[in-house]
């Protein structure tokens, strides 16, 4: 990691984002040493759950039998066992066998949105996540995720699209929470042109964030980007200025 770029991004983060938090950055290595193992003692356990762990400063390592989601294993890109009959899991169940979650209708649905949905294989056997003001020389990420409130997250939209013509610079995709903000973002980041996702829609993830969060993930080179722009956008006015007291004054704790 560019120190200079990780220094450079904290400065202009709090002077046009005050009292925001830092984003979490992920990437993929085969050196264990990057990061503590999460542990909990429940046999399943939701990622983004997890991650809370790292928004507080923790540096945390995941490989595919410490995931405690099989969802959550195949959107980081672990292979994960056939899910029989996640079809009626995720939809409207089987009477007397399976209880639905009801996010899809029918499973019909389901079955089409699998076989349309994209998938990649994990570059390496672990994945990192640590909040950027951890980063240090040996880290290499690929991703920033920022967990933001309404006024963040307008910022950072705005700032995506400063320099776009694409009208789609920043997607929103229907997906399990873990995909919007590692398996887009991670497909993204080996595109041509990248684009930023907002996700953390989904209803079963959203117990283990702040009720007025969403996620915004982007790529790394995007993100540098993102940060050269900042001091001739909208963030040097009035009116954004506005809004930045009002971040100050309504902090989220």
């Amino acid at each position: 990691m560019d120190l200079n770029l990780k220094n450079k991004f904290i400065q202009k983060w709090e002077k046009y984002f005050p009292d925001a938090e830092y984003p979490l950055v992920f990437y993929y290595t085969d050196d264990k040493s990057r990061g503590t193992p999460i542990e909990s003692n429940e046999k399943w356990h939701c990622l983004i759950g997890d991650l809370n762990r790292v928004r507080n400063g923790r540096n945390a390592i995941f490989e595919s039998a410490t995931i405690g989601c099989s969802g959550a294993r195949e959107n980081l890109g672990y292979p994960v066992e056939e899910r029989l009959d996640f079809e009626y899991f995720l939809s409207c169940g089987r009477a007397g066998e399976i209880e639905g979650i009801r996010h899809k209708k029918n499973p019909e649905l389901v079955r089409k949105m699998q076989a349309a949905r994209p998938a990649f294989k994990a570059p390496d056997k672990y994945i990192v996540f640590k909040r950027w003001d951890n980063l240090d020389r040996d880290d290499h990420p690929v991703s920033a995720i920022f967990f933001a409130a309404p006024d963040t997250l307008a910022g950072l939209f705005s700032l995506a699209n400063f320099d776009e013509v694409d009208l789609q610079a920043v997607i929103t995709p229907s997906c399990a929470g873990c995909a919007s903000i590692v398996a887009y973002p991670y497909l993204e980041y080996q595109s041509t042109h990248p684009r930023s996702v907002i996700g953390m829609f989904d209803i079963s993830a959203r117990p283990y964030v702040d009720p007025c969060h969403l996620t915004f993930s982007v790529s790394l080179t995007k993100l540098v980007v993102m940060i050269d722009n900042m001091d001739e956008s909208f963030l040097i006015t009035d009116r954004w200025e506005k809004i930045a007291g009002r971040m100050r004054r309504n902090r989220i704790e």
